[in-house]
């Protein structure tokens, strides 16, 4: 099972343990994860999932799609490596990713 860990703005982090096929929102409410919403239930229709990959796993997890490229121009401090954890289903491959969250999620 994939590990994950997300770090607070304020640096706390939260490690979780996830079965494959889980996406990155989904462990983050699940495991009540404070910073990540997901308002909209992973749909790709809010930017209430808002993350910052580690640089050292964008390769891995790979690129926005149009529809999470338009929805992040929602989300505030947009950075290269922002995500939306709705749209990032994790594999065994990504076991040890490491996430970043902004401020706050609108």
């Amino acid at each position: 099972m994939p590990n994950v860990t997300f770090i607070e703005f304020n640096g706390t982090p939260h490690e979780v343990e996830v079965p494959e096929g889980t996406t990155l929102m989904r462990a983050a409410t699940d495991h009540n994860v404070p910073g990540i919403d997901g308002d909209c239930g992973g749909q790709c229709a809010c930017a209430t999932c808002h993350v910052f990959i580690d640089p050292a796993w964008i390769d891995r997890v790979g690129g926005r799609n149009s529809n999470e490229d338009e929805m992040l121009n929602f989300a505030s401090g947009l950075r290269d490596n922002s995500r939306l954890a709705c749209q990032i289903t994790l594999t065994n491959a990504l076991d040890g990713l490491l996430v970043a969250m902004p401020e706050g999620q609108h």
